[in-house]
């Protein structure tokens, strides 16, 4: 049985000893380089991916053949650049299962969705008294919009609590629904702690009295299928850079009547259809909310990642992660010193651990010594360190290109930070 996204699969057909991983590790050629004289045991990929071949190439033929200004030149090369920049929105639609290209936007990323859905249904919906539902294991990128439209509008924010497996109070989250309540805001799966919520649970509750949702799938989506009809999301918004892509741009998802209805995030070029000094005319979407010239070979090079990623299978990278993160789950329990952060029954990705009277920025420099890249810190994530009382994780965060060696290697070197600090 595989899970993830809280559902249960069948696959009988896959097995994590079969999963191509030696072969997938000859795309990524950052992965076959040596870091203090050791090989590299790259574990910070809920932070960054690294990119395949194939991704590098279709930027570099991008760049060297065919690049121009899309949407606006008659000349062949705006319309090869067109075309590519076009069907890359195609691309993504198919991938997470969009009923129509029109509500795919391409932005920077995964915060400038939010902060675009921040500014334009906070303008037009939100009001003095109303309410907006977030989770405690936000990102900082999932907050601070939040914060920044209660404070124009006077809007309060309500906040789900965690337990101490890191999981959503499905409970206690029905109590904070109100008649005020505009939106509810939350992530899919946590990058500081690994938790994947009962996102489709959480949708339908707020559904049920119909107030919208907006999922930041920015973690999700690496590590799981995403069909936001099937979920029924409101807004759904990811990173290139996290899905093997080039950094700088993302997707805002959004039902077409939701983004019909708001209000442009920037003004520009593309972004209308008429412009005179008396009164401009917006562009029907997406164009509405890509003003300027985009990231052209960025949306390139994304549609170029999830090809790669899709031809693997979803489902098989989710199970071989889900595969690779219990056995490092498994590694770690037998360190007494080291304390897992994030325990809850449905995780992805993510290992989030302190060891004894060390701190994690010390386990991190010590780790990198031994060629293995960790992320240390927060994690964007200060409330969830608040509600577990600790400053920072050591944070090891898994893709598929990751093997049962390197996990051995990240513990090994574990056991060397704890002997330096006895």
């Amino acid at each position: 049985m595989v899970a993830f996204a809280g559902v249960l699969h069948e696959r009988d057909d896959v097995r994590a000893d079969y999963f191509p991983v030696n072969t997938i590790r000859e795309d990524f050629p950052i992965l076959r380089q040596t870091v203090h004289g050791k090989p590299l045991v790259y574990l910070d990929n809920a932070a960054t991916t690294q990119k395949p071949q194939a991704v590098i190439d279709t930027i570099t033929q991008a760049y060297t053949h065919y690049y121009a200004n899309i949407h606006r030149g008659v000349h062949w090369l705006s319309q090869q650049s067109t075309d590519a920049y076009e069907n890359a929105r195609t691309t993504v639609q198919r991938f997470i299962h969009a009923g129509d290209s029109r509500e795919i936007i391409f932005v920077r990323g995964a915060t400038e969705g939010i902060n675009l859905i921040a500014h334009g249904f906070g303008k037009k919906f939100i009001n003095e008294g109303d309410e907006i539902i977030i989770s405690a294991m936000e990102h900082h990128s999932n907050i601070v919009p939040w914060q920044m439209v209660c404070e124009e509008t006077g809007a309060k924010l309500r906040v789900v609590p965690i337990n101490d497996e890191g999981e959503f109070l499905f409970d206690e989250y029905e109590k904070l629904i109100g008649s005020r309540t505009k939106l509810v805001a939350v992530v899919q799966l946590s990058n500081a702690l690994g938790t994947v919520n009962p996102i489709k649970k959480i949708i339908e509750a707020a559904h049920s009295r119909d107030i919208p949702v907006l999922v930041d799938g920015a973690q999700a989506v690496p590590h799981m299928p995403v069909d936001v009809r099937e979920l029924d999301c409101d807004f759904y918004v990811f990173s290139g850079h996290k899905l093997y892509g080039p950094s700088g741009i993302g997707i805002l998802y959004g039902k077409s009547k939701w983004l019909e209805s708001l209000p442009p995030y920037q003004g520009g070029g593309d972004m209308i259809l008429s412009v005179s000094f008396e009164k401009t005319l917006y562009n029907t979407l997406p164009y509405k909310f890509e003003a300027g010239t985009p990231n052209i070979v960025g949306a390139i090079g994304l549609g170029a990642a999830i090809d790669y990623v899709s031809a693997i299978g979803m489902e098989e990278i989710a199970y071989y992660e889900r595969e690779l993160l219990e056995y490092a789950t498994a590694r770690a329990l037998e360190i007494p010193q080291l304390r897992i952060i994030g325990t809850a029954k449905e995780k992805s990705g993510v290992l989030s651990f302190i060891l004894e009277d060390i701190h994690p920025h010390d386990i991190g420099t010590i780790l990198d010594q031994e060629g293995i890249a960790i992320r240390t810190g927060h994690h964007c994530a200060q409330p969830v360190m608040d509600r577990f009382d600790i400053p920072a994780t050591a944070r090891a965060s898994f893709a598929f290109y990751n093997t049962h060696d390197e996990i051995d290697v990240l513990m090994d070197g574990i056991r060397k930070v704890i002997d330096l600090f006895k």
